[in-house]
């Protein structure tokens, strides 16, 4: 199977510490029965979020990691949502930030029907060779970063291909659309009802707090062209929001799409040339690092620290450079 899929390859400088104080998840009212849940990654604030649409039949929209799970089930029963009404979990990809705690929500959420993308489906019933993988990786911090993903029972899992729909009831959808390019099994979902687009990773990562983006091109999945592909693709669903897994809705459709674009081809550019100079993996991240510093707030100097590092935890540049060095050496 080569590098595993599902492993989020990110720094694994989040494992040289002891994990932060567990605490309860914190729900953010979207409007329109859209509600953000940080599952509080590894104990950490707005690192991956879940997202409840509180319709006739209820969907959650990406579970986190397997620890954030019974975060993610109380916050669901804070919203009225009990162990029989979640009709629908769907995630937009299988890496196990984003769906990590699907089998454990599936045995909480015993009529939840599990959607995903076929490429992915067959992970989430068996996901023994996922875990193996990322075992390698992690070592003992795949613990308390990601936990296990539980099998979920083949027959609760229905698998989307290039388009799918999810039914919200009272007419309400959502609309699946295949988004590679980042992951072979990711997709994009948008709300019929609100024109919510839920992006997962496909269109990076978003801190908040400064407004930055910055893209996440990890091995072994990124292709370039085609991530582009799928931001177009996108662009032409015409959104009124982008609801990032990373984190948090984004009103200003056009140019953060376009920025994600820009960012993808700024990161490209420059590992190209590192490769070119004959640069090890070290040295090509460092230079990237470098090259691309100036174009982040959390970066500026008497930017809070913390933010910095929390950019480096959900899109680490050893991880973006390491897919991308990956994707030229297959495309040249």
């Amino acid at each position: 199977m080569g590098r595993p899929f599902g492993v989020i390859w990110h720094d694994t400088h989040m494992s040289q510490a002891s994990p932060p104080q567990r605490k309860p998840a914190a729900v953010t009212d979207l409007g329109s029965e859209v509600f953000q849940i940080d599952t509080r990654m590894a104990g950490y604030d707005q690192i991956t979020a879940g997202f409840l649409i509180r319709a006739q039949r209820p969907c959650l929209v990406e579970t986190g990691t397997a620890p954030s799970a019974p975060r993610v089930r109380d916050a669901l029963a804070g919203l009225g949502v009990g162990p029989t009404d979640l009709a629908t979990v769907v995630v937009t990809h299988i890496h196990l930030d984003h769906a990590g705690g699907v089998g454990d929500i599936a045995a909480m959420f015993p009529n939840a029907q599990v959607v995903v993308h076929e490429r992915g489906a067959r992970h989430l019933a068996d996901p023994s060779r996922l875990m193996a993988s990322a075992r390698s990786v992690y070592g003992r911090a795949l613990d308390y970063l990601f936990g296990s993903l539980a099998p979920t029972p083949p027959e609760r899992i229905r698998s989307v291909g290039e388009l799918g729909t999810i039914d919200l009831g009272g007419g309400r959808r959502l609309d699946s659309h295949y988004s590679p390019g980042h992951a072979k099994h990711h997709v994009g979902l948008i709300d019929s009802a609100t024109g919510d687009l839920y992006v997962g990773d496909a269109a990076g990562v978003y801190i908040q707090e400064t407004g930055d983006l910055r893209p996440a091109t990890p091995p072994p999945d990124f292709d370039l062209g085609t991530a582009l592909a799928s931001l177009r693709v996108f662009a032409d669903l015409a959104p009124t929001r982008l609801l990032f897994s990373h984190f948090g809705p984004v009103t200003d459709v056009g140019q953060t799409l376009e920025r994600s674009a820009e960012e993808i081809r700024v990161w490209v550019e420059h590992t190209r040339e590192a490769r070119a100079g004959g640069l090890d993996l070290d040295h090509a991240v460092a230079m990237v690092r470098d090259r691309t510093r100036d174009r982040y707030a959390c970066f500026a100097d008497g930017a809070d620290p913390a933010l910095a590092a929390k950019f480096e935890r959900i899109s680490s540049a050893a991880a973006n450079v390491s897919g991308i060095l990956h994707w030229l050496e297959q495309a040249e």
